[in-house]
């Protein structure tokens, strides 16, 4: 996994108002204040700390039991590096968060292992942040390598499904009600090809009928014989695992929802095969996705963030097709025209003028990418470098990133989940450690020099920085109190759920859409919020991070502010609808006008 450069730079062109805006960030971070000129009534403004906000890890106490098997042996095969999907989902519809943890098993080559196989596993919550393994009898119960999870109500019934991506093997399970779910993978038309190695996926309505469609990265062309055909070796230590440009790129999916349980695949036909000009090849190496409407159009693009090849980004022509824009718009390289290798990505509107930002994990060695675009536009800056996220995060491995607003204070934060991927890195002499802190990035507001502040164990606790090999993670409400907890996994061993211990006083308010027209989920309307001062902008969007969904309610902070008084809702299906917002604390669920 490591970087390449490309033979050309980023050909896009940024804007030159951003340019000034890098420039003055950047001088005002490394020259004094006092060194500096300032124009009469213009005030440098330095950013105030984060505030006390603990995270307590609860897994045991909250009922979770659960080890991810990776089944490494000692092959060193690539897989083995990757997995630890994990979602939060309302899977019987009572109102609160349920966890779903997706497991990967023994290769079938090791032999019998002679105890039971390793399944995913399905807890229920009962409402208080507490959970009962319900997975035996779930149908949820079978054995299989899988990674990555998307969840979505397919066919409308008011049940969240579940698709479950992997390593040979995808499952669509089709949720029945009463704690129970079916296989229909083969009758839904989404038999694997051999050879497909699916990861990150998300359910979408990409075409605006009001049924959910389905988007799966595909990694790398792989199976064992090509793993040890591969045969990447360290001089004294003997076999390692390979980095990914040794393998052949795979096209994209793209499930078509025919609306009758059946999916028609149409990534060919929609444009998403896109192929390395110099080799013909599939140009993704896909590890994460963020479906996100960058235009404000009212149609779903996708963002797919891709290891070691260009990023790629597909908009949506309306027409059931997409084009792709990644270089024009400055989302596929870094800042110097190079590849990096990208793991998870995630998207917010984190300022107050409407700006939106696209964060991406990257490899050790790497900053994380968090490029800027202004409203409406599809150009981007990377802006990484003066906003903190940068230089901060360049000596971890990243996979799982999400924004959420973990101190209710009404401006999207970064939370990224870090670790290796060889328990004997430290011993190459790289400065890198297997086991690795996450990291916690608050959101300041943007009125000053830098918007994100890295945060520290004494601000948040030693729990949330315990250094683990992680992977996946996901954000919920798990004990109704209105802030985010954080789900972390990790490869080849157990996840940790962190209690959000805030004690702020701030505002909230937590939105669930029920659509009609649209789909039930309303996966991909556009929420906006207006208060006597500004705008607070989000989407309904599971699908984040790596491997990972969160859950489906939008929650909002305000802070100490006043509360905003309208919420205006854009549904999938073009309906624009107005609500005014009562006081206090509280969910305010919405249904879709006939």
């Amino acid at each position: 996994m490591e970087t390449r450069p490309v033979s050309s730079p980023n050909p896009s062109v940024p804007f030159r108002s951003a340019i000034v805006v890098l420039f003055l960030r950047l001088l005002v971070m490394i020259v004094p204040s006092t060194a500096i000129a300032v124009p009469p009534g213009v005030t440098i403004l330095t950013p105030p700390h984060p505030p006390q906000v603990r995270f307590t890890e609860i897994s045991k106490l909250a009922g979770i039991s659960f080890t991810h098997v990776n089944g490494a042996t000692g092959e060193k095969l690539l897989p083995e590096t990757m997995g630890g999907g994990c979602a939060f989902l309302d899977f019987d519809a009572d109102g609160d968060q349920d966890i779903l943890l997706i497991n990967s098993c023994p290769w079938p080559h090791s032999g019998p292992s002679g105890g039971p196989k390793p399944t995913m596993k399905l807890y229920e919550n009962d409402g208080t942040g507490h959970f009962r393994d319900v997975t035996a009898g779930s149908g949820l119960d079978v054995s299989f390598y899988g990674m990555g999870v998307a969840i979505g109500d397919f066919d409308n019934d008011g049940l969240p499904d579940i698709f479950v991506s992997g390593v040979g093997e995808n499952h669509l399970f089709q949720n029945e009600g009463r704690g129970h779910f079916k296989d229909v993978t083969a009758a839904a038309g989404m038999r694997s090809a051999d050879g497909q190695w699916s990861t990150s996926c998300g359910w979408i309505d990409f075409n605006n009928d009001g049924l959910l469609d389905l988007f799966v990265c595909n990694y790398v062309q792989w199976t064992r014989a090509i793993d040890l055909a591969v045969n990447p070796v360290v001089e004294g230590r003997g076999r390692h695992y390979g980095p990914p440009f040794h393998f052949e790129g795979s096209h994209p999916l793209l499930y078509r929802n025919d609306g009758n349980g059946h999916f028609s695949e149409v990534s060919a036909a929609a444009g998403l095969r896109i192929n390395d000009a110099r080799t013909g090849k599939p140009a993704a190496k896909a590890l994460g996705v963020a479906p996100v409407d960058l235009d404000e159009d009212g149609w779903i693009d996708l963002i797919v963030a891709n290891d070691t090849t260009p990023n790629l980004v597909f908009h949506n022509e309306r027409n059931g097709t997409f084009r792709e824009i990644g270089a024009a718009s400055g989302l596929a390289y870094d800042g110097f025209g190079n590849v990096r290798g990208a793991m998870g990505v995630d998207t917010a509107w984190f300022r107050d003028d409407a700006s939106l930002g696209v964060a991406i994990a990257n490899f050790a060695n790497e900053m994380n990418g968090f490029y800027v675009a202004r409203p409406r536009s599809l150009e981007f800056t990377d802006e990484a470098p003066v906003e903190a996220i940068g230089p901060a995060s360049r000596a971890f491995l990243k996979f799982g990133l999400f924004f959420f607003d973990y101190d209710l204070d009404g401006w999207p934060d970064l939370l990224t989940a870090n670790g290796h991927l060889d328990s004997g890195i430290g011993s190459l002499g790289r400065q890198q450690t297997y086991l690795q802190p996450a990291q916690l990035f608050w959101n300041g507001g943007p009125h000053q020099t830098s918007t994100f502040t890295p945060v520290n164990a004494e601000q948040s606790g030693p729990d949330l920085f315990q250094p683990i090999v992680g992977r996946g993670a996901a954000y919920a409400d798990i004990d109704g109190d209105g802030d985010l907890d954080v789900l972390l996994t990790q490869v080849g061993g157990a996840p940790r759920l962190l209690r959000n211990d805030q004690k702020t006083g701030h505002s909230w308010l937590r939105i669930k859409l029920i659509g009609t027209r649209s789909n039930r989920d309303a996966i991909g309307a556009r929420l906006t919020l207006r208060g006597p001062s500004r705008l607070w902008q989000a989407q309904v969007m599971p699908t984040r991070s790596y491997l990972s969904q969160s859950e489906l309610p939008v929650t909002f902070g305000f802070g100490s502010g006043p509360v905003p008084f309208e919420l205006e809702i854009r549904w999938p299906r073009g309906l624009l609808q107005k609500v005014a917002i009562p006081p206090g604390r509280h969910t305010l669920t919405v249904k879709e006008p006939n």
